[in-house]
C-alpha cells in the first residue's frame, strides 16, 4: 500500500464511497461514516442523490450547452457514472481533467487515464492556482469549461475562505464556461445530525444555508431553477423530499 494512504483517519472520499457501497474505504472512513449515518440516515440517499444530480448536469452541459471540457474538483473515488463516461457517451472527444487530494484516488485514477483526453491533477481545492496551472496542460485555451464543485465546499471552513477560492477558480473560466456546485446545509437537518457533522470528529467544514450557497453564484448567470434543493435540480418525478438529502445545488453561466 501507498505509504502515503492514511488509513487511520477518516477521508472524505474513501467515507464517500463507504455510503456508496464501494470497498475502497477504511475502518476509519466507516466508523466516521456509521457515526454520521446514525445521526443522519438519509446520508446514504444524499451521496446516490449527488452522483444522479452530477449526472443530469453533465448530460444538460455536454448535450444541450455543447461543452466539451470538463474540471471536476473533488472527484472521490471511481464509481458507476463518472463525469468521462457521462460526457464521452454524448461527445466522446470531450477532455476531462479531475482534481483530489487523496492517493487512494490517485491510484485508481491511473486506470481512468485511457481511452480519451483525461488527466488528473493531485492537489487541494485550497491551492487554486495549482489546480488551474496544471489543468492548463490538457484544457484548451479559450474554450468553455465546466467547473464541478460537488460534494467539496462544504468541507472548507469559513477560514479558508471558500468564496475567494471559487472566485480564483471561475475568474479563469472562459465566457460561456459553467460552475456546477452541491454543497450540504442544516437547514433541514435535526440539531443531533448538526452537532455530530460539525463536531470535528469528521474533519473540518461548513454546513451553510441557501443564501450562503448562492453567494458561491455571485456575479454568475444562474440557470433556472436557481439554487434549489438537491433533487429538485431536473429531478424526475417522486425524487428523495429536501429533508432527506440536506443538500442544495446550483449550476449557473459564466457571462
Amino acid at each position: 500500500m501507498d505509504p502515503a494512504i492514511d488509513t487511520s483517519v477518516a477521508h472524505p472520499a474513501r467515507r464517500y464511497d463507504y455510503w456508496l457501497g464501494g470497498k475502497d474505504n477504511f475502518a476509519a472512513d466507516r466508523e466516521s461514516g456509521d457515526a454520521i449515518a446514525a445521526r443522519f440516515p438519509g446520508i446514504r440517499t444524499a451521496v446516490v442523490e449527488n452522483r444522479a444530480f452530477l449526472r443530469r448536469a453533465v448530460v444538460h452541459l455536454a448535450r444541450d450547452v455543447g461543452v466539451r471540457q470538463f474540471l471536476d474538483i473533488g472527484t472521490g473515488l471511481p464509481t458507476a457514472g463518472n463525469t468521462h463516461e457521462v460526457a464521452r457517451a454524448i461527445a466522446p472527444d470531450t477532455r476531462v481533467v479531475y482534481v483530489d487530494n487523496d492517493p487512494l484516488v490517485l491510484v485508481h485514477a491511473r486506470a481512468l487515464l485511457t481511452g480519451g483526453p483525461t488527466a488528473y491533477v493531485d492537489a487541494d481545492l485550497r491551492d487554486p492556482d495549482r489546480i488551474l496551472a496544471e489543468a492548463a496542460d490538457l484544457l484548451t485555451p479559450g474554450q468553455p469549461v465546466a467547473l464541478l464543485l460537488l460534494a467539496i465546499l462544504h468541507f472548507l471552513p469559513d477560514e479558508d475562505d471558500p468564496y475567494a477560492i471559487v472566485r480564483r477558480l471561475t475568474a479563469a473560466l472562459p465566457p460561456g464556461s459553467h460552475v456546477v456546485i452541491s454543497h450540504a446545509t442544516a437547514d433541514w437537518l435535526p440539531p443531533a445530525a448538526v452537532d455530530e457533522i460539525t463536531s470535528g470528529r469528521h474533519g473540518a467544514g461548513r454546513l451553510r444555508s441557501r443564501a450562503e450557497v448562492e453567494r458561491f453564484f455571485d456575479g454568475l448567470d444562474l440557470l433556472d431553477p436557481g439554487v434549489v434543493p438537491l433533487a429538485d435540480w431536473h429531478g424526475e418525478p417522486g425524487h428523495p423530499p429536501a429533508a432527506e438529502v440536506s443538500m442544495y445545488a446550483g449550476v449557473a453561466r459564466v457571462p
